[in-house]
Order: C-alpha cells, then sequence, then structure tokens
C-alpha cells in the first residue's frame, strides 16, 4: 500500500500527491497554490467530474440534484454540513442533473436527490431520497473502509 494519494485540486483540476499522514492537514495545490479542501461541495460540470473521478485516490461522494426539487433544496444544507466533517478524507461533489442531462443517464440517475459514493472510481453505495445529517454520515460511514 503506497503512503501517498493523489488528491485533484477543487480550483484548477491538477493532480496533487500528499502523504497519507499529512492529508488532515490539508495542504495547497502545487499548480494553482489554492487550498485543497474548504469543508463546502465542490460543484463539477461533466468533463470535471470524469477527471476527479479518475485521478482522486480519496473517496468522492456525489450529490444529483435539481434546482426545482424540493427535497434537494431540504438536502442542501446537510451535505454542506456534512462537507464540513467529511473532509479531507472523502471530497464532496454536487451535480447539477439539469445541466449534465447525459452524466445523469450514464450513471443512471432516476430521481433526486441521489447521492452515489465512488471509491477508486468505482460506484460503492447509492441511495435516493433526502435524509439528516446523522443518518448521511453514518451511511457514508457504513460503506467507506
Amino acid at each position: 500500500m503506497t503512503d501517498s494519494l493523489h488528491v485533484v485540486c477543487p480550483q484548477c483540476d491538477g493532480i496533487n500527491r500528499i502523504p497519507q499522514s499529512k492529508l488532515g492537514a490539508g495542504g495547497k495545490c502545487g499548480v494553482c497554490h489554492q487550498t485543497l479542501f474548504s469543508g463546502k461541495p465542490l460543484e463539477l460540470s461533466q468533463s470535471r467530474f470524469q477527471r476527479h473521478l479518475a485521478k482522486n485516490d480519496i473517496p468522492l461522494l456525489v450529490d444529483f440534484w435539481a434546482s426545482w426539487c424540493g427535497p434537494c433544496k431540504m438536502m442542501a444544507p446537510v451535505f454542506g454540513a456534512a462537507a464540513k466533517q467529511l473532509e479531507p478524507n472523502i471530497r464532496l461533489i454536487k451535480i447539477n442533473s439539469e445541466q449534465e442531462q447525459a452524466l445523469s443517464g450514464q450513471l443512471g440517475i432516476r430521481s433526486i436527490p441521489t447521492l452515489i459514493l465512488f471509491e477508486k472510481g468505482t460506484e460503492v453505495a447509492r441511495m435516493s431520497g433526502a435524509m439528516d445529517l446523522q443518518n448521511l454520515l453514518a451511511w457514508v460511514r457504513q460503506h467507506v473502509a
């Protein structure tokens, strides 16, 4: 097992190698010098999502949502609070399913909000519907090694 992880910058999408023992310290991107973790979900397009999925060694928790969706609006502050607790060990990502219909179709998103947890580029868990922070954190921790 390697002792360093690849982390994609949320600003410039540059790939950074961080010693696993120093992941909790955060760090700055070697390309753009911005912080690698902000404690906030990252909103991505399909192409940026594909890069993060392929190049991040940390798990990704992805929220598929739409602006007109009532449960999505309820879920947004919960997802934001989860980012503060789960980063830097997990990157939280938001995908607007209206703007990224091809990606939503490719991943079989049939209802929103839908959360998908990816590890090493592979889907490991999926949940549809809004949930509170305690249940969201428990669900994530149940599925992340």
